[in-house]
């Protein structure tokens, strides 16, 4: 009996849908990634201190950084025990968690494809993961 999972991924969520013979099961994980934060106090793109300016964006891309790879390291710990992972989706997220799988060890031979998707509903996701794998012949 092989376990077969799918993973439908955005910014903002990612459905895991793991398959087996008979069942399926659904578990949604939040990302946490905030993408549009205001900082108390931030009020210009710039602070100025004597002749220097200083930006904020590096702190941003540094915190969203963080929060993608705290996000990458709980879907791989869902992944690791299953058989085959397919990557489904609407963002470049799907893109970035691919680079992740494949500089990972353990999970990096257990990846099938990377699709591109719309966004939907939780009978569509287990249709859709149902159909990929019913085609696939592994």
């Amino acid at each position: 009996m092989k376990k077969n999972i799918g993973i439908w991924i955005d910014t903002k969520q990612a459905f895991i849908i793991k398959v087996t013979n008979s069942s399926h099961s659904i578990k949604k994980i939040d990302s946490n990634i905030e993408t549009r934060e205001r900082v108390p106090g931030e009020s210009k793109k710039y602070g100025r201190f004597g002749g220097q300016y200083m930006t904020f964006e590096k702190n941003k891309l540094n915190r969203r950084n963080i929060q993608t790879k705290k996000f990458f390291k709980q879907l791989l710990k869902e992944i690791l025990n299953c058989d085959n992972v397919v990557l489904f989706g609407p963002s470049k997220m799907k893109k970035l968690f691919k680079k992740e799988i494949k500089s990972n060890m353990q999970v990096k031979d257990k990846l099938i494809g990377v699709y591109k998707s719309e966004l939907l509903t939780e009978n569509q996701l287990v249709a859709w993961v149902k159909d990929f794998y019913n085609k696939t012949t592994l």
